[in-house]
């Protein structure tokens, strides 16, 4: 007996390690991309700070420190789980008080870019040991 489920599970993981292998196998320019738009676009919110306010985290990573209650590292740049297609659904759609952004305000070659540059300081923080 089938189980659609678990089929639709796997072709997800498929996908996701598809994404996966093609950020690690960005090229340079991809990730100075990402690094370009992460920091114009995303680190105001999710960068480590310290706020101009003297708070210790910025927003985004703050509110991420509160929800993962220290089992994930609230800095993006430290994940290694955010795919493309994870990443797009968030910008998208927004969550909580993260605004959602439009291909006007960023393109999927940008979230892409994005994702790739997250792999990139993922892999580098790993091996720094952070």
């Amino acid at each position: 007996m089938r189980r659609p489920g678990l089929v639709l599970l796997g072709i997800a993981a498929l996908g996701a390690a598809g994404v996966v292998a093609a950020a690690d196998a960005a090229d340079p320019a991809t990730i100075a991309r990402g690094k370009g738009v992460f920091r114009q676009t995303c680190a105001p919110c999710h960068a480590a700070g310290p706020g101009i306010d003297g708070s210790p985290m910025l927003p985004g990573a703050a509110a991420l420190a509160v929800k993962y209650q220290g089992k994930v590292s609230p800095l993006l740049e430290e994940r290694s789980d955010l795919t493309a297609e994870v990443i797009k659904v968030y910008v998208r759609n927004g969550s909580g008080t993260m605004p959602m952004f439009r291909q006007t305000e960023i393109s999927d070659a940008e979230i892409a870019a994005v994702a790739a540059y997250l792999a990139a300081a993922a892999r580098a923080a790993t091996r720094s040991g952070r």
